[in-house]
C-alpha cells in the first residue's frame, strides 16, 4: 500500500506538506501542490486512512514517539516509556515505539497504515516540525510538552517555567544573591526544546524579580564537562553561592567539582535540581529538588488520548504544578 511518506519522498517534501496540499488546510505554493499531485498520480496514492478506518475496527495500539536525538538522556526517556506502557496496558492497549530523530515519517506511516489508534509525542520543541502533520492528519494525538503555539493540540507537562521560578524563589528566600543555572546539553537549546527553554525563562524571570546576579550555562555530560562549567561559573560569577541544575546526570559530578574547588555543599554553596526524585534523594548530598513526575505525565497522556478516542472532551493544555522538596543541599547564605 502506498503511504503518505512515499508521496513525500517522490515529491521532495515533508509528509505534513503532502497532507496540507491534499487537504487544503494550509496555503501551499502552486509549484509544490503540482509536485504533490503528480506524485499522487504516479504512485496511485489514496488518502483513505488505511485498514482501520475502512473496517471501523480499533487497533488497540497507541504509538509513542520518542525521537532518539543528541542530548537526550535515555534513563528519563525510559521512565516516560515505561509509564506510558503501564498506563496503556491498564486500558487494554499495546504501545508501538517510534524512535526516528525526525518524527514526520513515523507518524505519517502510522496514520496511513492504521497501525495505531493514536500517538503520544515527546521531546516537543517550541516550533516543532511534527505539528503541521499532527494538526492536519486524522490520528488523535497528545503531546508531553507544550509548543509555542498550542492551539488545536492536546498537551500535558510539568509547568517548567514555574519550576525554574520555584527553585530561584527558594534560594532567594535563603538569602542568596548570586545564582546560576547549569542547563541541559547545548543541542537541547539549539533545537529549542520546550521544557528546557521554559525552565530557563522561569529561572531568568525569578532572578530578575529578586534582583539577583545570575548566569546560565548549558552543559554536556561527564565529570570533565562538569568541572569546566564550574570553573567558568566561578570565574564569571565570583559571588556565586547558589546553583539550579537542570541536567540529571550532572548532579553528583557538579557537587564533586565544587568541592574539589573548595566550595562545600551546602556550607558554601546551595544547590537545587529539577530532576526525578530518586536521583535527588540518592545524590552524595541529598539535593533539594523539584521532581519531574514522569510516571504521572505518562499516565495523564494515556488517559487524555483514550478519552479523545472515545469522543470525550479533553482540555487543551494541562500543566502540573511543581513541588519543591527540601533536602540537605540548601541552607541559608553564610550558614
Amino acid at each position: 500500500m502506498v503511504k503518505i511518506t512515499d508521496v513525500a519522498r517522490r515529491a521532495g517534501v515533508s509528509p505534513s506538506t503532502v497532507s496540507y496540499a491534499l487537504s487544503g488546510k494550509r496555503p501551499i505554493s502552486d509549484a509544490t501542490r503540482r509536485r504533490v499531485q503528480a506524485a499522487v498520480r504516479e504512485l496511485g496514492y489514496r488518502a483513505d486512512g488505511g485498514g482501520r478506518s475502512r473496517s471501523g475496527a480499533r487497533a488497540k495500539v497507541l504509538a509513542l514517539a520518542v525521537p532518539m536525538r543528541p542530548g537526550i538522556h535515555v534513563p528519563v526517556v525510559t521512565q516516560f516509556a515505561v509509564s506510558v506502557v503501564t498506563a496503556a496496558r491498564a486500558r487494554d492497549h499495546d504501545v508501538l515505539l517510534l524512535t526516528q530523530a525526525e518524527g514526520d515519517e513515523g507518524i505519517g506511516r502510522v496514520t496511513e497504515t492504521g497501525l495505531a489508534d493514536g500517538v503520544i509525542v515527546t521531546d516537543v520543541q517550541l516550533q516543532d516540525p511534527r505539528l503541521p502533520l499532527l494538526r492536519s492528519c486524522s490520528l488523535p494525538s497528545v503531546l508531553i510538552g507544550v509548543p509555542a503555539e498550542a492551539d488545536g493540540l492536546t498537551c500535558v507537562d510539568l509547568d517548567f517555567r514555574a519550576a525554574g521560578e520555584l527553585c530561584v524563589d527558594h534560594l532567594a528566600g535563603l538569602g542568596h544573591r548570586a545564582v546560576a543555572l547549569v542547563g541541559s546539553p547545548p543541542e537541547v537549546y539549539v533545537r529549542r526544546t520546550a521544557f528546557a527553554r521554559r525552565l530557563l525563562e522561569g529561572f531568568t524571570a525569578a532572578a530578575d524579580r529578586h534582583g539577583l546576579a545570575s548566569a546560565m550555562l548549558p552543559c554536556g555530560t561527564g565529570r570533565e564537562a562538569a568541572r569546566a562549567v564550574v570553573e567558568r561559573l566561578l570565574r564569571d560569577l565570583p559571588a556565586l553561592t547558589a546553583v539550579v541544575v537542570h541536567n540529571e546526570p550532572l548532579v553528583d559530578p557538579l557537587i564533586e567539582a565544587f568541592e574539589e574547588l573548595g566550595m562545600r555543599v551546602p556550607g558554601d554553596l546551595s544547590l537545587t535540581a529539577v530532576c526525578p526524585a530518586p536521583v535527588a534523594a540518592a545524590a552524595r548530598v541529598p539535593v533539594t529538588s523539584v521532581a519531574v513526575p514522569a510516571a504521572e505525565l505518562g499516565a495523564r497522556a494515556v488517559h487524555l488520548l483514550v478519552r479523545k478516542l472515545s469522543g470525550a472532551p479533553v482540555p487543551g493544555t494541562t500543566l502540573l504544578p511543581p513541588r519543591l522538596t527540601e533536602r540537605a543541599s540548601t541552607a541559608p547564605r553564610g550558614h
